[in-house]
């Protein structure tokens, strides 16, 4: 176990496990869990419906992860954005048999409007100095009215159905195109982070960003990119999330996941204090969420009773990867220790 924890990075051990724990857990109740076959040209498996649903849910994460490095709080919007962005595209693409605009124009200015959202919050958050869940709070309120200011209050269509590729497949790739976008918003992220002083910039700034001013970092600056970087995700989000129903419907688009994007940047092993990040471990938390999901649906679970169960396990999930409980362990491993060693003297 400990060669294993030096292979593995510390912060992404527990995440690993636990996700491998719901697994194994599906693979003994169907040992078909992790068969994967080809029909009508797709992709077709427990897996790869895992990840296909997780994949908005990975990409809220990754922003959720920045703006909680950063800044110590969560932005509790991104659900509302998701919905906003997406009816801003839905309107402009129309619902005749032919597009309005261009798809490529209408999800490019959904993306904008996500952006701007996410500026917004981070100019609260970063330059007004508002606690981030009472910022995010504002748009958490309001992003869903203005959706439905836009829709008139009705769940529009786009007839195209090209515009399924999206949330679907696209022609002759057997891969849910919802997990290329996922992965490669994942590799872009990591990249950027990595092989730039971004990520050493960001925890700086969310370990202390009085002494990061000090040294000569932007943090006001730092905050705001990364509350607009969240916004961007959750624009991407939302574009899959209405080209998977072909429609927007402002009230569910969206709803309550930034409940679940916040609970898989803990899951992944991050503080919400803020400071050290691991992407990585947000997608793991991501996915463990997912897999739970599917788990409890496959075990006949209600959705209204889903969360319940849900609970119980993120419960202990949490508790296994608390220092408090670490330090409980280490405890015990060293009473353990001592009376060996004494018995061994005696």
């Amino acid at each position: 176990m400990d060669k294993l924890k030096k292979m593995i990075s510390y912060r992404l051990f527990w995440p690993i496990v636990c996700l491998a724990l719901v697994l194994l857990f599906n693979l003994i109740k169907s040992p078909s869990f992790f068969e994967i076959s080809i029909k009508n040209g797709v992709l077709y498996g427990y897996l790869v419906d895992i990840f296909n649903r997780s994949s908005e849910l990975i990409i809220l994460a990754v922003g959720m992860t920045l703006c909680v490095a950063s800044s110590a709080g969560t932005d509790i919007s991104v659900g509302a954005i998701m919905a906003l962005s997406g009816a801003v595209s839905v309107y402009l693409l129309g619902s005749g048999e032919t597009y309005a605009i261009p798809w490529i124009a209408a999800i490019l200015i959904g993306l904008v409007v996500s952006v701007l959202c996410g500026m917004w919050n981070g100019f609260l958050v970063a330059n007004m100095k508002i606690q981030p869940m009472v910022a995010t709070l504002i748009l958490f309120t309001a992003g869903r009215g203005m959706a439905q200011l836009i829709t008139g209050g009705n769940n529009l269509y786009v007839k195209v159905d090209s515009f399924k590729y999206l949330g679907g497949f696209l022609p002759h790739i057997p891969v849910p195109t919802p997990i290329l976008v996922a992965i490669i918003v994942v590799i872009l992220a990591t990249l950027f982070l990595n092989k730039t002083a971004t990520k050493l910039y960001i925890e700086s700034v969310g370990i202390n960003p009085r002494a990061s001013r000090l040294f000569g970092l932007n943090s006001t600056k730092i905050i705001f990119i990364t509350y607009a970087a969240c916004g961007l995700c959750a624009g991407i989000a939302g574009m899959i999330a209405t080209s998977r129903i072909t429609s927007i419907d402002a009230n569910n688009v969206g709803n309550l996941m930034e409940l679940d994007a916040i609970l898989a940047v803990a899951l992944g092993g991050n503080s919400l204090a803020g400071g050290k990040f691991s992407v990585a471990g947000s997608v793991i938390g991501a996915i463990t969420i997912q897999a739970l999901s599917t788990t409890l649906y496959a075990m006949k679970v209600t959705g209204d009773q889903l969360p319940l169960y849900k609970a119980i396990v993120v419960i202990i999930i949490v508790t296994l990867q608390s220092p408090e409980f670490k330090k409980y362990l280490n405890r015990i491993k060293a009473k353990r220790a001592a009376k060996t060693a004494g018995e061994k003297v005696a």
